[in-house]
This record gives structure tokens, sequence and C-alpha cells, in this order.
């Protein structure tokens, strides 16, 4: 049997569509399962032993009429290989179109209309409630395809060879560590930094043992520098410092995260590290941290919230996170240290 599962993006939704792929390992062992992933997360999956292949999408290429030949190359390898099933857990109009040229004997899709793409598909799987998680309704297309659902797998299995990098390259047997995470996709997502450094000050007065990395991209640089700068020889800052594999890798030596609703949330949920995610405009139930909603901070007060939309229109912008105290989210990081400070 050959199954292909395309979820090309984001890091999160890729991470939160991982235990499909380890279940269908699971009760297909012989299967050979291959991933079309947007080649800009490409390292995400590579050398992963439960895929035998990986197809990248090269989005900003293909934009161009320049490179629509690797397009149609890239289509013609998807038809060569002869998928049984086509999974597409993306579910928009680009990747639906790509899971009906790879013209699989069976295609299942998400029950998504935002772009239609449900008229590609042999079988849709349905959300079955407003607030049903990500994982959740991914989950549902395996019980269509009438493949059992547990959790008797590891969701990120460590890389050994990168995680013998990351402590040697940055002798993190040195302190205990917690992670700020400040960046996030959506400017509405993102806590102020302000906060974070304010956060930053007060828990390097509380936990003397712990030192505080700083992860994200080559955007959040000004954001690390700043919460660095709150306190000094206490923040590592890593942004735009670390490859993806590094960087989950990070996650898994850490104690907790501080996190806006942002990619690396998911990795250290996906690992069961202790999280608190700062959400605003977005709906924790649906793309919460899976198994921690009951670490999300989040201010409900507001009557727009949860507004589900990736700019602000209220009055006071950015109120939803700008409300959220730094002394609140202290009080919350010292209350799930609790139980391992000592």
């Amino acid at each position: 049997m050959k199954i292909l599962i395309l979820k090309p993006s984001a890091l999160g939704d890729v991470i939160q569509a991982l235990p499909v792929l380890r279940l269908l390992k699971l009760h297909f062992p012989a299967a050979e399962i291959f991933w079309w992933i947007d080649s800009t997360l490409q390292a995400l999956l590579e050398e992963d032993q439960d895929l035998d292949g990986i197809l990248p999408f090269e989005r900003r290429r293909w934009v161009s009429p320049l490179h629509w030949d690797e397009l149609l190359a890239s289509v013609r390898r998807l038809r060569a290989l002869k998928f049984d099933w086509v999974i597409d857990l993306q579910s928009l109009a680009r990747s639906g179109a790509f899971a009906w040229m790879a013209n699989g004997e069976l295609t299942i899709g998400l029950d998504d209309p935002r772009e239609g793409a449900r008229g590609f598909y042999d079988l849709v799987t349905p959300r079955l409630s407003f607030h049903t998680h990500a994982v959740e309704w991914y989950l549902e297309t395996l019980r269509l395809l009438r493949v059992p659902v547990h959790w008797n797998f590891t969701w990120l299995p460590e890389r050994r060879e990168v995680a013998a990098r990351v402590r040697r390259t940055w002798q993190t047997s040195s302190a205990r560590w917690l992670i700020f995470q400040p960046g996030a996709r959506w400017s509405n997502k993102r806590w102020p930094v302000e906060s974070f450094a304010e956060l930053a000050r007060r828990l390097a007065v509380e936990l003397t043992e712990f030192r505080f990395v700083i992860l994200g991209g080559t955007d959040d640089i000004p954001l690390g520098q700043t919460i660095a700068q709150a306190a000094p020889g206490r923040c590592l800052d890593l942004t735009g410092k670390t490859t993806i594999p590094e960087m989950v890798e990070w996650i898994r030596l850490c104690e907790l995260m501080v996190t806006n609703d942002t990619g690396p949330m998911h990795v250290a949920a996906a690992m069961s590290k202790p999280v608190i995610a700062l959400f605003g405009p977005t709906e924790p139930r649906r793309t919460g941290p899976y198994g921690q909603v009951h670490g999300v901070l989040q201010v409900n007060s507001l009557p727009c919230v949860p507004c589900l939309k990736d700019t602000c229109a209220y009055q006071r912008p950015f109120e939803c996170l700008r409300s959220l105290s730094p002394v609140v989210v202290q009080a919350e990081v010292l209350r799930r240290l609790e139980p391992v400070k000592h």
C-alpha cells in the first residue's frame, strides 16, 4: 500500500497532523507513506522513520511561470507513485488540486468550506463541532478509513544527533531552562514584547536556578533583543539562530514554555511539555496546545474575544493581549513549576 499525506504548512499544523502518520504506520507497517510539505519545513520531517519519502512543495518558486516546468515534474512524480490513498489534511484549493492530480485510488480531505476543496475528494471528513480541536479533526479522517485511533506512539521522537549538538553548542547542562516564544505570524497574536521583558525581569528574581532561552525566527530578532536586555546574563537569545530540528530539541530539554499562539507551542504540546499559552483572537479549544487547554491564559471579558481574525478592529487595539498582565503570567509560571522546582 502507498499513502500520500498532504499537509504543506504551517509548522504547528504539520505537528498537529503527525499523529495521523504515526497511526497509519502502526496499522499498516508495510505501507509506503509519503508527505507533501512546503520546502521551508522539510527539515522537520527529514529522517522520520515512519516516512518513505518527502515531496517538497516549492510554493515561492512555483508561483512564477519560469518554474512551471518544475511544478509539472512534481505532478508527474506524484502520479507515477500510484498512491492507494491520498489524504489531504490542508484542504484548501491548492492542496485539493494537488490531491486530485495525484490520481490515487481513494482521495479523502477535510470538510473545510473556505476554498471549495471538497469537490476534489471521494470522502470528506466533517468537523464534529465548531470547538473540535484540529488534532481530533485530523484523526477523524482515520476513523472514516477504519484505522484504529489510540495514543500508543511517540508523537515527536528525539533526533539524537541534533539533541547532542544542541547540548554541546549551547552548554545546556549549565542551568535549568525556561522558554520564551515571543513571535507569531499574526501581529495580533503577539503578547507585547514589553510584557515579555517585564516577565523576564520578574522571573529572574524568583527562579534563580533557571535561565531563559528565547526562540524564534529571523523576524523575531528585535523581540529577542528586547527581552534579553531585560535580564542580562540570564537570557540566551537564539532568535534567528536555530534550525527547525534544533528548535524542537531545545523545547524537549526545557521545563516550561511561555508562548504566543504559534507553531513551537504545538511542538511543546506534542512532547507534553508544560505550556503557558497567551491567547488573544484565536479559540484555544480549536487550535490551542493539545491536551493543555488548562495552560491557556486569555482575557475573555472583552466582547470581541475570540474574533478569529488576523487584524484587530477593537477600539483599543490589541487590548485582548495588552490587558494580560505580566504579574498574572508570572504567577502561573510559578504555579506550574512548583511541583518540579526542587
